[in-house]
């Protein structure tokens, strides 16, 4: 069984935003909502000045905070490695997102689901479509699931993730610049493990023990 995972080589990210946008059209996500964001701020001073860019995403960790806080076993670390939350189980005490070391999960209540993107007008036909295509439970926890559909169909017709477009996750397919390699972490020849290894990837906030599965190049 693969454990899947993601490196983000942040010297490439030219933060377009791409990578959120996706995200949002994959998961049809309400207003308001982003299972991926890119965080922009600078270090030092002018003139020598550096501009920092960080895409944030769930770290599928593998020893997971959330999974830990969640009373009812509604979250929890699938065989592949993927961090997901089984809304039958959810009972919305939002513990996992006060114990998320990345701030990566969403309430998703009537508020959150009343949203329209253009307020005022009415949901749009889309907006509707959305809705039933991909519908979250009112008073759940949602997040990323490194498109666990995508995979899970792509591995169904025997393609490979992260090199096929179809099992792969829409962020990954979606970045202009290849800042985002996706692949299995227990295979020693992945690409994802070469780049580890030769481009010394590091975890985010390693010192919460936590051990993402989400590693960053910069």
């Amino acid at each position: 069984m693969p454990r899947w995972g993601m490196v983000i080589d942040v010297k490439r990210c030219i933060a377009c935003w791409g990578c959120t946008i996706a995200c949002k059209e994959e998961h049809f996500l309400p207003p308001g909502v982003f299972f991926n964001r890119v965080l922009i701020g600078e270090t030092g001073k002018f003139p020598s000045s550096s501009k920092l860019i960080y895409p944030i995403l769930c770290n599928h960790c593998s020893d997971a905070a959330c999974v830990e806080a969640c009373p009812t076993g509604a979250t929890y670390v699938r065989e592949d490695g993927i961090v997901a939350i089984d809304d039958t189980k959810c009972v919305g005490c939002r513990a996992c997102l006060v114990s998320c070391p990345y701030q990566q999960r969403t309430y998703y209540d009537q508020k959150v689901k009343d949203k329209e993107y253009f307020p005022g007008q009415g949901k749009t036909e889309m907006e509707l479509i959305g809705e039933k295509l991909y519908p979250f439970k009112l008073g759940t926890v949602i997040k990323c699931n490194f498109c666990s559909e995508r995979i899970e169909d792509g591995l169904k017709k025997g393609l490979t993730p992260g090199k096929d477009e179809d099992a792969s996750p829409a962020c990954v397919n979606i970045c202009p610049v290849n800042a985002r390699v996706f692949g299995d972490l227990d295979d020693p020849n992945s690409e994802i493990n070469r780049m580890i290894m030769e481009k010394k990837g590091k975890q985010l906030r390693k010192e919460f023990g936590t051990e993402p599965a989400v590693y960053y190049i910069d």
